[in-house]
């Protein structure tokens, strides 16, 4: 299983919602990291940086986005790559490998114009709650442990591609009765 982004991700290269891998437990990534896996993975990054880059998306005709999960390019691999800016304008960029949710808050948030995702085509709108603080183990690009505390924009940004590696879709956490239904009995509030 291998991706060859050829120097660049566009969009013909995102899976689209239907597509069996996006409902797949993705596999760990062998350690130590190859050569190929870190190249697939800065390709990722690449695209995140190029979507949020005006002239690029207009060149390209690309989707912003903040995440990429490898899934999302067709790889059964459990790596994501995030690039974005939280809501106290801190810029955050993660290359993490087989990242795992080791503790998380029970206070929630969602963000109150809903989630979107480079795989989905339509807007689906609805509050997806997600937890105010999750802590993350993954490997870095750099084949190290590292152990990341995020709350806000940047926990619910690293949930979605987290949740996307477990074959799970944002719009599974929405309420299906009432999508603007929120849990009860939690602490939970939006982000912005």
């Amino acid at each position: 299983m291998s991706f060859s982004c050829n120097g660049m991700i566009i969009m013909k290269d995102i899976v689209r919602d239907g597509h069996p891998i996006l409902r797949e437990i993705t596999k760990e990534v062998p350690y130590p990291l190859t050569k190929e896996d870190k190249e697939t993975m800065v390709c990722m990054l690449q695209y995140i940086k190029n979507s949020q880059d005006d002239q690029m998306v207009k060149k390209y005709n690309l989707r912003p986005g903040v995440g990429l999960s490898a899934n999302q390019i067709g790889l059964n691999k459990r790596m994501f790559a995030a690039y974005f800016t939280d809501e106290n304008n801190q810029l955050h960029e993660y290359t993490l490998f087989n990242p795992k949710i080791v503790s998380h808050s029970v206070s929630m948030i969602y963000l109150p114009q809903g989630e979107g995702c480079l795989s989905i085509d339509r807007a689906i709108p609805g509050f997806v709650p997600r937890y105010e603080k999750v802590k993350i183990r993954a490997i870095n690009m750099d084949g190290e442990e590292v152990q990341l505390k995020l709350k806000g924009y940047a926990s619910i940004v690293v949930q979605h591609e987290m949740d996307h590696l477990n074959g799970i879709l944002f719009y599974d956490r929405i309420n299906k009765e009432n999508p603007y239904k929120l849990p009860e009995g939690v602490a939970i509030k939006s982000v912005y």
